[in-house]
């Protein structure tokens, strides 16, 4: 990884024109600028295609969150391979490329680390201020060794979270530095820790959308023990979060005001996204694919049933559209769209389903309803009523899949759930004649390390999580 880090650090300090990568910080050529105030660092949280991105396209395969063209599945075997949950397909033989959610994830954990590093012995700032960005690049590391752990390792188990491994844990910006492979267990205590560290320090209004503030740490913490199973300590950060935003983004109205254009049969013209760095629901805003930054995917039709009749978010994004022999849901929105950060409807969703399992089934359904109330038309809107527990996490569990649609959160979900053994997620399909399936312990749910990383580990070694 020695060589692949140290290309990762050049790129990310070319504007900086540093002589050399190995002394990134010590000289400055002539006409070029080394960082030393906290000005200079805090620019680096604003490279938002670099460190802001959360590219995690092969999980939306996986679920078939993602539309995908006969050609590209005709082209690109790793994507065909997890599209129709191929168990015999060798992933680590198709995953030759130098995969974005590897590298993107990396290339901002070395910003990260530079920041972390650097900050508080910056110039021209108070000690308050070097603090606070500090604080939002300790939780922006955090956020991106969540994503690396839920995606190249299992899922978090109490009981064998200290013997699996996870991905390679770096904390230096010296390219030298060794990196460990650690334990599940070790990066989650480690994500924990980043994030304590960080929230006496986090202001509560943030500079931009893209730095986190307090109401995104906790939040983050949230869905940290969520992952880990700790109910308690979720609902604990849930609520703390929700008591700096609990704001919902009224979609109902959204889809009224363009109703005209939306409802254009056959017309695909663009609405404007409202998901983007002034989405009320915002804690923290983080891109998807950096491909895909003024539009989102389409997705298929299978997956588009799963939406509530009268879902008028999803109304407003897709449009069933057929193109010679394939028919799918094209996307409809432009603009941006908040698919690596944190919104309030995670966490009420959160919130809820602590709730519930807690036994408090009424008012984790007051919370799952007062979400759907700003989403569902009133012509198709019923409050979801039960006194079942099991019912009513299963509601939990759709909304939150469709409120989180395009994001890691239900591949992170489905983990969890799968784990745990009693809602347990499994898909089927029929294409062409001929049946798909996807069970709940498929070695599948874990993606593999990229050949690059495992080829070239640098200063560490890097064992596959997964045999194929």
């Amino acid at each position: 990884m020695k060589n692949i880090y140290k290309n990762i650090l050049c790129a990310l300090l070319v504007a900086i024109a540093f002589t050399s990568c190995e002394n990134y910080l010590d000289d400055a050529p002539k006409g070029s600028k080394v960082p030393t105030t906290l000005a200079d660092f805090e620019a680096l949280i604003r490279d938002e295609y670099t460190n802001q991105s959360v590219n995690v396209e092969q999980a939306l395969n996986l679920l078939n969150d993602r539309y995908q063209t006969v050609a590209d599945l005709a082209y690109y075997r790793l994507t065909k391979a997890n599209y129709f949950w191929d168990e015999t397909a060798d992933r680590i033989a198709l995953n030759q490329a130098d995969e974005t959610t590897y590298y993107g994830q990396y290339a901002g954990i070395s910003t990260f680390n530079l920041i972390i590093e650097n900050a508080l012995k910056t110039t021209e700032a108070t000690e308050e201020q070097k603090r606070v960005v500090w604080a939002e690049a300790k939780v922006l590391r955090a956020m991106s060794y969540y994503n690396l752990v839920n995606f190249y390792a299992d899922t978090y188990v109490a009981s064998t979270a200290a013997t699996k491994l996870s991905v390679p844990l770096i904390t230096s910006a010296n390219i030298n530095a060794p990196s460990k492979q650690v334990t599940i267990q070790e990066m989650y205590d480690f994500i924990l820790a980043d994030v304590k560290e960080a929230l006496p320090y986090l202001p509560k209004v943030s500079q931009t959308a893209l730095h986190p503030n307090l109401g995104a740490g906790y939040a983050f913490y949230s869905r940290v023990f969520l992952q880990m199973n700790n109910y308690t300590e979720a609902l604990k950060y849930a609520d703390l979060a929700l008591a700096e935003n609990n704001a919902l983004y009224d979609w109902v109205g959204y889809y009224n005001t363009n109703k005209a254009i939306i409802d254009i049969p056959n017309s695909y013209t663009n609405t404007p996204s409202p998901m983007g760095y002034d989405y009320v629901e915002n804690y923290t805003y983080r891109h998807g694919a950096t491909a895909r930054l003024s539009t989102e995917y389409s997705i298929p039709i299978d997956r588009a049933q799963r939406f509530e009749a009268g879902d008028v978010r999803f109304k407003s994004r897709w449009k069933i559209r057929t193109v010679g022999a394939e028919t799918y849901y094209r996307r409809t929105l432009s603009g941006m769209f908040n698919y690596g950060g944190i919104t309030t409807v995670e966490i009420y969703l959160i919130k809820a389903e602590c709730l519930a399992r807690a036994g408090q089934v009424s008012e984790a359904l007051t919370l799952l309803n007062k979400v759907r109330k700003t989403r569902i038309l009133p012509a198709s809107y019923q409050d979801i009523v039960t006194a079942d527990k099991t019912t009513a996490l299963n509601a939990i569990f759709k909304t939150k899949s469709n409120e989180l649609i395009l994001t890691i959160i239900p591949f992170a979900d489905a983990r969890r759930l799968n784990a745990e053994g009693v809602y347990k997620v499994s898909f089927s399909k029929v294409e062409e004649g001929t049946t798909y399936a996807l069970s709940s312990d498929s070695h599948m749910w874990t993606m593999p390390f990229p050949q690059g990383a495992t080829k070239n580990p640098g200063n560490g070694t890097i064992t596959q999580n997964v045999a194929k």
